[in-house]
This record gives structure tokens, sequence and C-alpha cells, in this order.
């Protein structure tokens, strides 16, 4: 399964790239690097492009010891009956992209599935399980778009387990939700962890799937934004709809912590997901009645784009 996932997120980060490099006109900037620790990754990066800001597609396949640190975050966090009084071996492969582009209109979207390991001391799996997930975020709302992307998801999900887009589709409102703000980070998708409830064959399948539908979610949607008009002063909401996406990563994500206390990690790699601009305007309140109160009421009040069945 380690060598299988890792040709998977290889071969889905050539072919993501491949299409937002047909988009853009502007190639990625590719860096491969080693983790002293054990384990490699490929990080790909467009920045000032002609469509996109900032988009970054990075994969990782790492294996080496938890600190006890990492351990008990993980224990916390996920609730895997995880003990140890030292370093545990593990073993990890994923993949995660964010894609910010230039016009307002058109939304930021991110993607990161991943499987991981605890092993036991000779190396085979003692606990394995696959997580991810996918979700939009728009700075200004277009009900076409947040349903079209909710319904290729769950589309996706239906193939494996009916109740899968409901249960991950609510984990994912409650998952990206900035408490100090008391709203969600973007109109949602899918969220999970620990997933191990069906066989490994079949969970992988499941993965494979949501991985390769991720272009059909996103680029339709960009290739009807990108080239709209917009005025600076939706220009400056943006900006300010990525400070709140900065806030979110840097405060709440869980994965970002977890990256940053796993030893010999790649700082560039976990921050790749930030916006390349961003703005924080004093007490900045939208207009009444406006396109971007619309954005924050439904912000604020998450709804439910498709039946969930």
């Amino acid at each position: 399964m380690r060598l299988r996932m890792e040709s998977f997120v290889k071969g889905l980060q050539s072919r993501i790239v491949a299409d937002i490099e047909s988009i853009d006109g502007k190639q990625f900037s590719r860096t491969t690097w080693q983790r002293k620790e054990g384990g490699e990754g490929i990080t790909c990066v467009l920045q000032d492009g002609n469509v996109f800001e900032k988009a970054g597609v990075g994969i990782s396949i790492v294996y080496g010891q938890l600190p006890k640190a990492a351990v008990e975050q993980m224990r916390h966090d996920r609730g895997k009956d995880i003990s140890a009084d030292g370093p545990v071996p593990f073993f990890a492969a994923g993949i995660s992209l964010v894609m910010h582009p230039h016009n307002p209109n058109a939304p930021t979207v991110h993607m990161n599935y991943r499987y991981f390991e605890i092993e036991n001391p000779d190396g085979s799996p003692r606990l394995a399980w696959f997580g991810g997930g996918s979700d939009l975020t728009p700075s200004y709302l277009f009900e076409e778009d947040a349903i079209h992307f909710h319904q290729v998801i769950k589309d996706g999900c239906e193939k494996y387990d009916k109740k899968y887009y409901s249960t991950f589709k609510q984990w994912c409102d409650k998952y990206f939700y900035i408490k100090h703000r008391g709203e969600s980070r973007g109109i949602g998708g899918i969220f999970f962890d620990d997933l191990d409830d069906k066989p490994t064959e079949e969970l992988f399948s499941f993965i494979k799937e949501m991985g390769n539908r991720f272009s059909q979610s996103y680029i339709p949607i960009v290739k009807k934004r990108m080239n709209m008009k917009f005025t600076e002063e939706m220009k400056e909401w943006q900006q300010i709809r990525r400070g709140r996406y900065v806030e979110f990563n840097l405060v709440c994500d869980r994965g970002t912590k977890f990256g940053l206390q796993t030893p010999g990690a790649r700082i560039e790699a976990i921050l790749m997901t930030l916006p390349l601009t961003a703005r924080w305007e004093y007490m900045y309140t939208p207009k009444v009645n406006s396109t971007e109160a619309d954005l924050e009421e439904v912000l604020k009040n998450p709804r439910d784009w498709i039946p969930l069945d």
C-alpha cells in the first residue's frame, strides 16, 4: 500500500499540474527535496501566473520516528489509541494543493488526500488509515458553482458508501470553522480523518476516485469565472477573505500544527497553501444587503447545497 499510494499521488500531481498549466499558460516551478530523517517530496508552485496568483501542488512520502509531542497531539486530535513513552515509527504519503486565482469571482480551492501508518518495531503496520477531503472558498458566491462542486464530490462518495457524503460534508463544515470569527472558512466540501471502516483496498479505491475528481470539480468553475470583470473594491474584499484563510491555516488547522511538530519538516512545503497576498483591515464590515454580506451570511450559517439523503 505504501508504494501504491506513493505512485498514485505522484501521478495525480503530474495530471493536476498539467491541467492548471493549460489554463494559466505559465509553468509551475518544481522542487524535489529529501528529508534526512527519511523520505522525499515534490513541491510544484506557480506564482504570479496569468490566472492564478498562487497555486501549489505538493506530494510527500515521509517516514521515521514521531516524537512524543506529535504522538500526543495525534491521540488528542484524532482519537487513535496510541500509547508511547518515546518516539513511534511512522509512514505517511499524501498530496496537498491550494489554488488562489487573481480574479475575485473565481474561488480558492483546497484538496488533500493522505495515507498514514503507525508501525510495529519490525516495520509492519500497527495502525493504518486514510484522511483528506476537498473544499471551496469563494470571495463572491455563485450558487451554481457551489452546487456543481458538491455534486461532483457527492457522486464520487456514493460509489462507495451512501453515508459518506452526508457524514463528510458535515465534518467539513465543523472542521473548517474559524472559532474566533464565528464563521466557516468557505462553503465546504468534504473532510474526513481516521478512515478505516472498510477493507484497505476499498478505501484506497475511494481515495483514488476522489483525487481523480479534482479537475472535474474545480476547473469548469475557474474557467467560467477567470475572465469576469471586477473592481478594485472587489479585489480588496478578496484580500480580506484571504486574511481569514491565513488565520484558519495558522491558528486552527491541525495539519499545519502536526507538520510543524514533525522532525525534519520542510516549512516551505507546509506553508505553500498560504496566499501570496492578504489583507487585514481594522473593524471591516461589509455593506448591508451587499454581495459581500451575502457571502458572510452563508459563512456564518452553512448550507446544504445539494440534498444530503
